[in-house]
């Protein structure tokens, strides 16, 4: 998997005139040699991988990873490097980047360390974006992608489960916080135990979880606090970073109100809401351009006569936001095997609704991945 990848990749540089690849991004050194790490730039430790067009693949990796490189990169040569030691990372790349005229980096990923680096060994018309390539070879999912994506579909399912579970007048917001987290690890603890045989992937939920209630609904990206929920408030819940199944993304959002809906006039913000996912659902279909299918959930919104709102949806997989995005001005056009999320959404003065999916494009439509009931009926705990 990893070798045709790698492949192809290198096909593409042909191509495009590319001699030789620096690849910065976590998510797409995971894509190309299945090695990631823990530490990545966060310690000021880069990770860097070099794709010749006809030579070897090199790794370049802080060595206190060494173990985990060697046990996991598909790649021909790994270099290590020391924390103070000689020229650290920078020793390698002197020569890789001599091996070929024409460069292609990461430019919206590449660490500024590097980079600065970069500038004074290479000139600046000799570097071209490797980006679009990746994006592309990226954008349709493997028969083992979709696999993932359908596994991290159940695993959501049971965060969303338990977070509905958990929630009540009286209880405090981490408390649902904890319940997803449990919930998600125990089902991708029970999948990886079933269908794989990577002992190195860890089960567990590693995001803060996303949710508001009461006053705070309208922010948007706001985490479980100490905060108590009470009778009669809306809650969100959203999992789109905490649904990472053996590093499959995916986007998951329900709103939610405590044994009543308070204040009535949000039964109108949700239906419309609802109705926008709705509308972007029956244009998904493969054939049609991404733009299309924001233009008819936007559409409801509007026509409700809330703002423009944001975009409807974006690709996911191995990193959080992919391409196409259902926004105005991506003229993608959908096919099988492109995952992506699809949002309804609407936000007026101190209410904000929320209905978010994942779905898998099919030949003849789409295939949901995330299941939870949308009716208020159905979300009045």
């Amino acid at each position: 998997m990893y070798e045709a990848r790698m492949i192809t990749l290198r096909t593409e540089m042909a191509k495009n005139g590319i001699d030789v690849a620096l690849i910065t991004d976590d998510d797409n050194v995971y894509y190309l040699t299945g090695y990631y790490d823990y530490l990545h730039m966060e310690f000021g430790r880069p990770t860097i991988l070099v794709v010749s067009r006809a030579g070897p693949s090199l790794l370049i990796t802080p060595s206190i990873d060494l173990n985990s490189a060697q046990a996991a990169a598909r790649v021909d040569k790994i270099a290590a490097w020391n924390d103070g030691m000689g020229a650290e990372w920078r020793a390698e790349l002197p020569v890789a980047v001599q091996e070929g005229e024409r460069i292609g980096i990461e430019p919206d990923h590449m660490p500024a360390l590097v980079r600065r680096y970069l500038d004074e060994l290479v000139g600046a018309q000799n570097l071209t974006s490797v980006t679009p390539i990746l994006s592309q070879m990226r954008m349709i999912k493997s028969t083992h992608e979709l696999q993932l994506a359908r596994h991290a579909g159940q695993v959501a399912n049971a965060m969303m489960n338990a977070g509905r579970s958990a929630i009540g007048d009286g209880v405090p917001e981490y408390e649902v916080a904890l319940a997803t987290s449990q919930a998600g690890t125990r089902k991708a603890a029970a999948l990886l135990a079933a269908y794989y045989d990577d002992t190195d992937m860890s089960p567990n939920t590693h995001f803060l979880q996303i949710m508001a209630s009461g006053e705070t609904i309208t922010k948007t990206h706001h985490r479980a606090t100490t905060r108590i929920m009470h009778h009669g408030e809306p809650v969100f819940l959203c999992f789109c970073g905490m649904t990472n199944f053996h590093r499959f993304k995916l986007g998951f959002d329900r709103t939610f109100w405590i044994g009543e809906m308070a204040d009535p006039s949000q039964a109108k913000v949700y239906e419309v809401a609802l109705a926008s996912q709705q509308a972007a659902l029956d244009a998904l279909r493969p054939g049609v351009t991404a733009e299309s299918v924001h233009a008819a959930y936007a559409e409801v919104i509007q026509g409700a006569g809330y703002e423009y709102p944001f975009r409807c949806g974006r690709a996911t997989g191995f990193s959080f936001l992919e391409v196409p995005q259902l926004v105005t001005g991506d003229i993608t056009v959908l096919q099988p095997g492109m995952v992506l999320a699809v949002d309804g959404s609407v936000t007026v003065q101190g209410f904000r609704a929320q209905i978010g999916d994942s779905f898998i494009i099919t030949e003849t439509g789409y295939e949901p991945l995330t299941e939870h009931p949308k009716t208020i009926d159905q979300l009045i705990l």
